[in-house]
């Protein structure tokens, strides 16, 4: 049925809201609830879908994937690498806006790392888990948010056409394997910007300006990558 609608029509309640009245989602949801009596859990239930609040279905124009929220206080609201605005740049998201600077020569704001303004221009900025222990990396990992994330990019791929998908790293590369249609989509792979890799293949990816090529020549509007 989804097939046969226009994908400019649908919402993320048409898409993937029946993944909520599934098993594993409600696994998933307790297991939080429980969690949450003994951990503090990031991000605030407020922003743990953040993302899809502000981009909705009909608007993705990218996706950048992330791996889970970040873990220390005051840092994840729900969208990857992104934090909100008068918290210290991660050194992942200052790598980020230094590759920026250098592609597409703009001078990047480097107090700001709030990425609210990519999101609502139609960048989906997806974490593969959306939640995360306070100060453990990982901690929910494999009890559920990957098939529910996963699901959410295989039905992009699989009902909008043209959508740049910007992966980095190992973790972002293995989500190729979800994706349908590839031929029909821009897939951008380097290596993570962290400090650890970003010397060896993110720097000088220029993602960001193919980014904007792609889309123009489908006729889309760029990103205004630079944050304001």
């Amino acid at each position: 049925m989804l097939l046969e609608s226009s994908a400019e029509s649908l919402t993320w309640a048409d898409v993937i809201g029946e993944e909520k009245d599934k098993e594993y989602f409600k696994n998933l949801m307790k297991t939080i609830l429980d969690e949450e009596k003994f951990y503090t859990i990031y991000p605030p239930r407020k922003d743990r879908f953040m993302a899809f609040k502000l981009t909705p279905f009909e608007k993705v124009k990218v996706v950048i994937l992330g791996q889970d929220p970040y873990i220390n206080p005051g840092q994840a609201h729900g969208l990857c690498f992104s934090v909100p605005k008068g918290v210290p740049l991660p050194p992942s998201l200052r790598n980020i806006y230094k590759e920026i600077e250098s592609d597409i020569g703009c001078k990047m704001d480097y107090s700001n790392g709030d990425l609210t303004h990519w999101a609502k221009q139609g960048v989906l900025l997806l974490n593969s888990i959306l939640t995360v222990r306070k100060g453990e990396p990982a901690s929910h990992k494999h009890i559920g948010w990957e098939q529910f994330t996963d699901t959410v990019l295989y039905k992009l791929s699989l009902l909008k056409r043209n959508l740049v998908f910007i992966l980095w790293g190992s973790f972002a590369w293995r989500k190729e394997t979800v994706l349908k249609n590839i031929e029909s989509h821009l897939i951008l792979k380097a290596n993570h910007p962290s400090p650890l890799s970003a010397s060896k293949g993110f720097f000088g990816c220029k993602h960001f300006s193919k980014t904007n090529l792609y889309l123009t020549n489908h006729g889309f509007e760029g990103i205004n990558w630079q944050n304001i």
